[in-house]
């Protein structure tokens, strides 16, 4: 049987999100291909903070997200060290996605929000979907900016 939760938040339904996210330079993820498009850094870091608000339920990053502080500061992160972080961030906390859902129990408990009979299964679904939109959109910009290579295909 398939880890549902694995599926939804690693590698399933398309590329493994480690595979996304790898090869990248700071200078690569930092590039808006066209006026009105995010950079593959703002897609990432926006995902990455809305992960940490749902499943850790951060007080200073509900407080940024509240403050409309939906994207960071630059197009680009500081330099490659800090594009890593975020990477490495983001699977980490995409892990724990999977770790906290092995509890059945918990996954059926109310979330703390404002809609009553929302659980944590719920949360998590939408946060998979939030997540799945996102790292699309990543996708495409790396085919935008030719550093995309589709993975070769798994022979039977």
């Amino acid at each position: 049987m398939t880890d549902v939760w694995s599926f939804l938040f690693l590698n399933g339904e398309f590329a493994p999100r480690q595979y996304i996210l790898d090869g990248l330079t700071s200078e690569q993820v930092g590039v808006r291909p066209a006026e009105n498009v995010h950079s593959i850094y703002e897609e990432l870091w926006h995902t990455a903070l809305w992960q940490q608000i749902v499943l850790e339920q951060d007080a200073e990053a509900i407080k940024r997200w509240e403050q409309n502080e939906l994207l960071p500061p630059s197009p680009a992160p500081e330099d490659e060290a800090a594009w890593q972080e975020l990477v490495a961030s983001f699977l980490t906390s995409s892990q724990r996605a999977v770790e906290l859902a092995k509890n059945g129990a918990w996954l059926e408990t109310e979330e703390e929000s404002s809609n009553p009979g929302f659980t944590w299964r719920n949360a998590l679904e939408q946060l998979a979907v939030h997540n799945a939109y996102h790292l699309g959109k990543i996708v495409l910009l790396r085919q935008l900016l030719g550093c995309w290579t589709p993975r070769p295909k798994q022979t039977q």
